[in-house]
């Protein structure tokens, strides 16, 4: 067995922490991912026989998540930049839209590192409220935020991403980049397959959204891409209490359904 297959089927992953924080790797030693291993087709042949054994490694991530997560409260996923330094107004944003919810009685998930994450784990954290973070292994941006109460580490983006939708009532999305942009493609198009239902989306900011958001409302609905009942799947709003109220107005109708 060669040490690269040896590495990802046995060696050990950050995994549940509860009020205890995941180790920091050094990122100039993390020379690859295990994402990375996986998708990339390139190398010597026997890597190529050791994939079905990682379908054992896959499984474990997703086992681990739902045991983990299935008891937690109603929740909202918050995505956003990890690079919002603190001193910046999206961070404020961020702090009051995590303890926002955390007020109204939902826990808070998000990706658990700096930035957006940081600051929405904060305020929810802070304000009482249950903050939760799914790690993802990266040659950058390593271990959780010190606001972490509940956190979980993966190897790999598509389990992660699962669990982002399956314990969340809601998305809100911060500025960010392409990370934000996609999961919120990605929960877009779960709203709109039906895959998922009764699953508010929402885009605070609307100078940092609104760009896109008329794009879609007219570049690629008068090219015939989307219908006019996609783009209203997207609420854009400036104000905290307002995503809050559009996160409620999807729960009780998710539970008088």
């Amino acid at each position: 067995m060669t040490e690269a297959r040896f590495d990802d089927l046995t060696t050990p992953r950050p995994t549940t922490i509860d009020k205890r924080r995941a180790e920091h790797k050094d990122p100039a030693r993390l020379s690859s991912t295990t994402d990375q291993r996986l998708l990339d087709s390139r190398g010597p042949g026997d890597w190529v026989h050791s994939d079905a054994w990682r379908v054992q490694r896959i499984q474990a991530e997703f086992v681990e998540g739902f045991s983990v997560l299935a008891e937690i409260p109603r929740a909202v996923t918050v995505f956003g930049s990890a690079r919002t330094a603190p001193d910046h107004p999206d961070y404020a944003t961020g702090m009051a839209l995590g303890a926002a919810l955390a007020q109204a009685g939902y826990a808070v998930i998000t990706g658990g590192g700096p930035g957006i994450m940081e600051a929405a784990n904060r305020g929810c954290s802070e304000a009482g409220g249950l903050s939760v973070g799914l790690g993802i292994e990266l040659p950058f941006e390593q271990g959780l935020n010190p606001w972490v109460d509940l956190g979980v580490g993966f190897r790999y983006f598509f389990a992660r991403k699962t669990m982002f939708v399956k314990y969340a009532q809601a998305f809100v999305c911060l500025p960010g980049g392409f990370g934000t942009l996609d999961e919120l493609f990605e929960a877009l198009v779960l709203v709109q397959t039906g895959k998922v239902t009764r699953f508010p989306v929402v885009l605070l900011g609307s100078s940092y959204w609104g760009g896109l958001v008329e794009w879609l409302r007219h570049t690629a609905l008068d090219h015939g891409v989307i219908s006019p009942k996609d783009v209203d799947l997207i609420h854009v709003v400036d104000d905290v209490e307002e995503v809050v109220a559009i996160v409620e107005r999807g729960f009780q109708d998710l539970v008088e359904r």
